[in-house]
């Protein structure tokens, strides 16, 4: 994979994704930027839940079910000294639907620990827990 950032103005960045999609990246004014984009680290954060997502909802339709909701709630703990790397990710999965908890429990461990290529780039302890319809589930993950 291959593409270009290239710096705007101040502390602004855009990249352009091989699949044809502008990411514009800002700083906070507090450290010299404009508020005009996302932090990297929240991108960070918001593509290891997008991928774990995507591959849940993969496995849970070859397993013929289909979720009528599902919602991720992503928190991640950093180190105090510098790089600030992400040290802890928890991530809440929520889902909705007639959807049997082994097997939602079984592609949320499928994911986390084979197929998501984002989280296991990351050097960070990730976990995950999960709702269906409101109820917490009985296994930890």
């Amino acid at each position: 994979m291959e593409f270009a950032v290239k710096w705007k103005d101040k502390m602004a960045f855009s990249g352009q994704t091989p699949s044809g999609h502008e990411i514009n990246m800002d700083a906070s004014a507090e450290v010299g930027g404009e508020n005009t984009g996302a932090r990297p680290t929240e991108l960070l954060l918001n593509a290891v839940a997008g991928c774990t997502g995507i591959d849940i909802i993969s496995i849970l339709k070859k397993m013929r079910l289909d979720p009528t909701s599902f919602e991720m709630k992503i928190e991640g703990s950093r180190a105090e000294e510098h790089p600030k790397r992400f040290t802890k990710v928890h991530i809440h999965y929520a889902l909705e639907g007639e959807l049997p908890e082994d097997k939602v429990a079984r592609a949320i461990k499928l994911s986390m620990d084979t197929y998501c290529s984002v989280s296991h780039s990351l050097n960070a302890e990730i976990t995950a827990s999960y709702s269906i319809n409101g109820t917490e589930g009985k296994e930890e993950l």
